[in-house]
């Protein structure tokens, strides 16, 4: 399947043919090296299997229009994978390393990344390999890195639409104080919490407010906005420190919005969204306009139940940087 065609199957689906693999073994990483993507050689007793002694990454690369190929906060992604690995026990992958292996795997796949406004969606990934069905309290001494690339359209199926989101104040979405790791626990603590959303409401996600603090849903986080300002939760350790969320806020403050990060209750985020705006951030689905959240079997419109304004226009400025449309000032594209 060519790169365009790909774009049109579910996101993340289809697989350029290239990846960069690393192995840590006998105290120390291993030179790393491009290979064919395909099954990884895994003993069944690996650490991963049974400790889930596993974290990973997302970030994306854009060809514009005139062929050039830029990666998007591409140095955000390599901190964040190393702080998630000090915080799973697992060898912390060396910057310098993990930042080539994913420059290696945009080049080599070069054919297989799409026309702008689709992209290559990238995956670093980092998990604990020994083989030992004993070390429940210990931490893998073996591990392997590698970075797949996956050519994406839309994260949602129906692209921009605006979402149907479940406000759930009771679960958890991940273990208190370790949401700031992207580690593959966290999101399967949420998967039972959102596949009957999916299934008894036809929702698209749900949005986590344990002890009525709204902390972000299972693939994204969440802002509010209107005409004068944009509100989100304030960083702290229960959810992941997005770098697209990050890089919402810094275009907001830029564009003259107030913006407010703190606590953010379920009654004064429905009672915000009766005249604002809400959204999802998130690498990939970059900022999706939300139209309805269902709060204890209630509905509750969004505004008009459209995209509105000022999601679309916060989301358009990013989109305009990440394509080359718009110009680079805050020094977020590399170049692989």
């Amino acid at each position: 399947m060519n790169a365009e065609a790909a774009t049109t199957a579910p996101f993340g689906t289809v697989f350029a043919p290239r990846m960069a693999t690393c192995e840590y073994r006998d105290g120390a990483w291993q030179p790393w090296e491009m290979r064919d993507t395909g099954p990884l050689p895994m003993h069944p007793a690996a650490h991963v299997f049974h400790y889930a002694s596993c974290c990973f990454e997302g970030l994306k690369a854009y060809k514009f229009a005139n062929g050039d190929v830029r990666m998007f906060r591409m140095d955000k992604n390599v901190e964040r994978m190393r702080l998630s690995a000090r915080m799973l026990c697992l060898p912390e992958p060396e910057t310098q390393t993990l930042d080539a292996m994913i420059r290696g795997t945009v080049r080599e796949n070069d054919d297989h990344i799409p026309s702008s406004p689709a992209s290559l969606y990238l995956r670093p990934t980092l998990i604990g390999t020994e083989p030992n069905i004993g070390k429940a309290s210990s931490k893998s001494l073996e591990a392997m890195l590698f970075v797949l690339a996956s050519p994406v359209g839309d994260y949602f199926k129906d692209g921009v639409s605006p979402l149907k989101v479940i406000v759930d104040d009771e679960s958890p979405r991940s273990t208190p104080e370790f949401g700031m790791a992207k580690a593959g626990a966290n999101y399967a603590q949420a998967l039972r919490t959102i596949d009957a959303a999916k299934r008894d409401h036809g929702a698209d996600q749900v949005l986590f407010a344990p002890g009525d603090d709204a902390q972000e849903t299972g693939a994204a986080n969440f802002i509010l906005a209107n005409d004068r300002e944009v509100v989100t939760k304030d960083l702290d350790g229960s959810f992941l420190h997005g770098v697209t969320r990050e890089s919402i806020l810094t275009i907001a403050r830029d564009m003259g919005y107030a913006v407010s990060e703190r606590q953010i209750g379920v009654s004064e985020l429905l009672d915000f969204a009766r005249t604002g705006e809400a959204g999802l951030s998130g690498t990939a689905a970059v900022l999706a306009p939300i139209g309805e959240f269902i709060y204890r079997g209630e509905s509750h419109r969004v505004g008009d139940g459209g995209a509105g304004p000022n999601i679309m226009k916060l989301r358009d400025a990013l989109i305009d940087i990440q394509l080359g449309a718009a110009e680079d000032k805050f020094g977020w594209l590399t170049a692989p």
